[in-house]
Parts: C-alpha cells; structure tokens; sequence
C-alpha cells in the first residue's frame, strides 16, 4: 500500500460523503426541519462536544461506554463527543431554557460519533434529527410526537411508515408483583423472545409474559389479546398509557400502521413510559426511535417525550427527486446574465477558461444544458 492511499483510508465506521449524496442528505434535513417546524417546534443547534461530566448526566448516563473521551487544553477537564442528541437536549431543557414556558418544542439536526459500531449498525458517525416535547404529562403528547414524525416522513415520499409501540415499565410491574427467581436469566429470555425460556425461569411471571410476548402484533388485536388477561394493578395502569396513546395516534393518524411489542426493552434504557420504533417499507432496520423520559432539573424532575431519527437509515428509503436543470455558461458569461438564469431556478456553473468546444465542457462538468447566446440548450447524451 502506497503512502497516500494509506494517508487517505478513514477509521472503521467512518465515511465521506460525496455529491450528490451530501447534497440529497442536507436536502432530506432540511425538509425534516421544515415539516417540525411547521407544527411548532423550535431548532435548536447544541456542541459537537461538552464536558464529559454534563454530557453524561442525567438520560445520558445510559451512553457511558459509547462516547469518546478527550482532555481540554483550556480546562484540564475530561470532554466527550456526543453519541446521542436527545441527551444535550434534555440538558438544555432543564438548565438555559428552564424557565420557558411548557410544553416545550424543539428539534435538532446534526452529527454524533460513537466508540463502537454494532453489527447491524457499523456506522459511528451519523446523522440524526429529532424533536422534543417537554413539559407535558398526557398521553397526547406521546401521540403528537409519534404523529409529527410519521408526517413528516410521508412528506417525504417514504411509504409505508409503521410504528412499533412498546412498554418498558410494564415487565418491572409485573416482576413487582410477581418476583421472579432468576430476573436477569428472565430479562435475558424476554430480550430474545424465547418462550421456553421465558416459562422455564419466569415462574408465575412467566406464564403472564409469555402470554404478553404472545399477544405482540398490530394494536387493536394486541389490545383485545392483552384485555383478557390478568394484569396486576400497577402494570395495568401502565398497559393503559400505551392504550391511550394508540387511540391518540388512531384518531389523528387512522391509515398509520401501529404494531405493539409490550416486552421489548432493548435500547430503551432510560425511557419511563411508552416508547416507540419507526419502520417503513424498503428497510430492515429502524429509521428511528423515541419515547417517554425523565429530565432531572436544579429543583426537581421534569417529564418529557420526542422521537430521534436515523438520517443515514432514512436515505435508503427517501425517493430521490430528478435532478436539477444545471446550465453550463461560457467563460465571460456577464455575472448579471448568470443572475438572471438563477432566478428562473437554474443551477449554473460558469466556465473559467475559454473553450473551443463549450457543450464538450459542459458535459464534462455534468450540466444537462449549456448557454448559446440566450437560450439553454440541451448537451446531447453522447
């Protein structure tokens, strides 16, 4: 291996991103912002790094093993570089914007970096664009964030958008009432839908969870599966917020595909109600996730909902539009001439040398057309 290709390889997981791939992502961006926007959230644009000791607190305790670490010149503290947005947000709620009024909306759009990829996400750097309601306690909420994202996705073109409602406070509300023997060989059973397991470790737990795992699949046949069980109190009043949310998205939403898997925990670590994957036609893996959490503020705590979005997992499923008209305009084109073309919506790209053969030129640089006194004239395909 040469020295300049060795120069030039990226770490593992890490990628450039090259038109007009870069140019389709900032395009997907911005339209997620504007369609968050339009229902009433406010942008808001956090570090690439902070101190680690703020980036690790409250909901982002969970996210420990998955930042990188380095030391600050300036401070001598320790800095991290976030893995997740959701938890700067949390951050900013509680301390610069604890005295806005709520409920509170905002969203974000932007870059995180992780230690580790996984084996079904190798990426360690991605993009991520999400909202956050804050403040609000109903299950409305809940509906409205599961319901802005499944818009503004549609709005995207994106076909299909399913979303999988799950519950991770409901099997500790079980447990509660019906300790388990070995809970972590449980957990372990449940995180892998191994019924036999699930029996085998779970006691009279058990037979109610594996009648849970059983009872996943689309909500309204989950619910009547679900209503005929058993449930201990507190975890009933649990298995209710999910209901309430659902007929909350049914009712704004009514052709959104909702599914229910009440058991599942996996990546939900600090959530305290119901949370939710968003799936859709054309891709195996989730294009996002969110959900119910806490925000620990100076005098108290503070809850909240809001749903992050995977932009790299997004793309795959985005339609891509044609692309642009693009106008190749000869050398000593008049800059007012160029003006004028991008007022009609044109792309132009103005020759810095003269050519004996402009059209030539303009298929070089990748124009659909080249300027011939006044007129846009086609660059022919070969």
């Amino acid at each position: 291996m040469s020295d300049t290709t060795s120069r030039t390889l990226l770490p593992e997981g890490l990628r450039d991103m090259l038109p007009p791939d870069a140019g389709f992502e900032s395009d997907v961006v911005d339209r997620l912002k504007k369609s968050f926007g339009a229902n009433g959230y406010s942008l808001v644009n956090p570090p690439l790094v902070e101190f680690e000791d703020t980036l690790l607190s409250g909901v982002g305790t969970a996210l420990a093993s998955r930042i990188f670490r380095m030391l600050d010149p300036v401070s001598n503290r320790m800095l991290g570089v976030r893995a997740d947005i959701t938890t700067q947000i949390a951050r900013i709620a509680a301390t610069r914007l604890a005295s806005a009024p709520r409920p509170l909306r905002l969203m974000y759009a932007g870059q995180v970096l992780r230690v580790k990829g996984s084996q079904l996400e190798p990426e360690r750097q991605f993009s991520q664009a999400g909202i956050e309601l804050i403040g609000a306690e109903s299950g409305a909420a809940d509906a409205e964030a599961i319901v802005v994202v499944a818009e503004a996705l549609q709005a995207l073109g994106v076909a299909d958008v399913s979303i999988d409602l799950g519950l991770p406070t409901l099997v500790p509300a079980i447990l509660a009432a019906h300790p388990a023997s070995d809970a972590e060989r449980l957990r372990a059973a449940l995180d892998h839908k191994d019924v036999a397991e699930i029996k085998a470790s779970g006691g009279s737990a058990g037979t109610l969870l594996t009648a849970l795992v059983d009872a996943s699949g689309p909500f309204v046949e989950a619910s009547r599966r679900v209503a005929q069980l058993t449930l201990p109190a507190a975890a009933k009043a649990e298995w209710q917020k999910l209901v309430d949310v659902a007929e909350g998205v049914r009712a704004a939403a009514p052709n959104l595909l909702l599914t229910v898997d009440a058991v599942e925990n996996r990546g939900f670590e600090y959530h305290t109600g119901v949370t939710f994957s968003v799936f859709a036609r054309g891709s195996q893996r989730e294009l996002g996730r969110g959900g119910r959490y806490t925000l620990t503020l100076s005098n108290g705590t503070e809850t909240a909902t809001g749903a992050t979005l995977l932009v790299d997992t997004l793309l795959s499923v985005v339609p891509r539009s044609a692309p642009s008209w693009s106008l190749y305009v000869p050398f000593g084109t008049p800059r007012t001439t160029v003006a004028a073309w991008h007022v009609k919506g044109w792309r132009v790209v103005a020759g810095l040398v003269k050519t004996s053969d402009d059209g030539a030129e303009a298929k070089k640089l990748g124009c659909s057309h080249v300027l011939a006194g006044d007129t846009a004239r086609e660059v022919a395909a070969k």
